[in-house]
């Protein structure tokens, strides 16, 4: 599996930016995908996933803010980032998960940096 993700940059506090993840490869075996990510000197932390079935899930530091959602038909996963602030400022990274009897991978992209300004 292939991560793809592109939309960070720098928006204004109080801003939008909406971020994307496309998938590629054995899509088929995707079991959830989601993103994190890391501020400078942080740990990074998971922001929130979809998983199978269309149920998402968001970090109490970004719900009511962020959006995350799916399109199956592209094997992507969005997020809708409302409300910025400049603790917002990190790399945000998609990972998907690959979930079986077998085995248990995660999958990560290349990151995109998004920079809230105050």
């Amino acid at each position: 599996v292939q991560l793809q993700a592109s939309g960070g940059g720098l928006a204004q506090t109080g801003g939008s930016l909406r971020l994307s993840c496309v998938a590629s490869g054995d899509v088929a075996s995707i079991t959830s995908m989601g993103w994190y990510r890391q501020s400078p000197g942080k740990e990074r932390e998971w922001v929130g996933n979809l998983l199978q079935g269309g149920k998402t899930n968001s970090a109490n530091s970004v719900k009511g803010r962020f959006t995350i959602s799916g399109d199956n038909t592209k094997s992507a996963v969005y997020l809708q980032m409302d409300s910025l602030n400049p603790e917002d400022t990190a790399v945000y990274y998609c990972r998907a998960d690959v979930t079986s009897v077998e085995h248990s991978l995660i999958y990560w992209g290349q990151g995109t940096l998004v920079t809230v300004s105050s």
